[in-house]
């Protein structure tokens, strides 16, 4: 059996996620099924993150262990059977030791707020009302390079071991009047991060909260103390790392 990492995109509205879920179709079930029907084996994918419901990615990484893969021929095939709503960019073999999930250095998302109504933007931004502070948003950004434990920026009640990340990158830009893009890297994420982290810089652009006071935010580890989280449609998966 040789591994190989599977290169693909999605647009995530009508999936519970990427994740298998008992009660709700996912992207990785419907990827699964779709190898396992062209190779005739089950096929177990791992991806390099486990995006919530709604949630789309640009850029995602997978593997599998399979034999003697038409690479090319895998990839054509598969964009024939898969809905429109998942793309397989390449498949390529790699080393056995190489893992989607846990070989991956960092992972960059990027989240999108427009400020005036649009019926253009809805479908993958969120319009957030009233004027917001944007030079105070990025202060308060640049400060979560300097942390490293984010429980207050994590669902409650999940199964990882940590909730320490390394974020070496977060900004928000204007990339069309009106039109924000907020961009953030890690070596890894939580449940819910990249959402709680938005929902809370959110509330220093209103002025409801200080720079000062985001910190206090992620100091108290309490995820109570955070803003709320905001809707899954407008963040993105765009780049993975190895």
């Amino acid at each position: 059996m040789r591994r190989y990492f599977l290169h693909l995109a999605y647009n995530g509205t009508r999936y519970h996620g990427w994740q298998i879920q008992p009660n709700g179709i996912s992207v990785q079930e419907t990827l699964q099924n779709g190898l396992s029907t062209l190779l005739r084996h089950n096929v177990e994918v791992v991806g390099a993150g486990r995006t919530d419901a709604g949630v789309h990615a640009r850029m995602m990484v997978a593997h599998f262990d399979a034999e003697g893969v038409d690479c090319p021929q895998l990839a054509y095939k598969l964009n024939k059977i898969l809905p429109p709503d998942i793309s397989v960019f390449r498949v390529e073999p790699v080393a056995d030791s190489l893992h989607a999930r846990f070989s991956a250095t960092s992972r960059t998302y990027h989240y999108y707020i427009h400020t005036h109504k649009s019926p253009f933007l809805n479908a993958y931004s969120w319009q957030v009302y009233g004027q917001l502070d944007f030079r105070r948003m990025n202060e308060a950004a640049q400060t979560l390079m300097e942390y490293r434990d984010f429980t207050s920026f994590s669902k409650v009640n999940t199964d990882t071991k940590t909730n320490d990340c390394t974020i070496t990158q977060a900004f928000w830009e204007e990339t069309e009047p009106g039109v924000w893009r907020f961009t953030v890297t890690a070596n890894r994420f939580l449940r819910n991060m990249v959402r709680a982290i938005v929902g809370t810089l959110i509330e220093v652009g209103r002025g409801r909260l200080t720079v000062e006071g985001f910190r206090r935010v992620i100091e108290q580890k309490d995820r109570c103390k955070a803003g709320e989280s905001v809707p899954g449609k407008a963040l993105f998966l765009v780049d993975v790392t190895y």
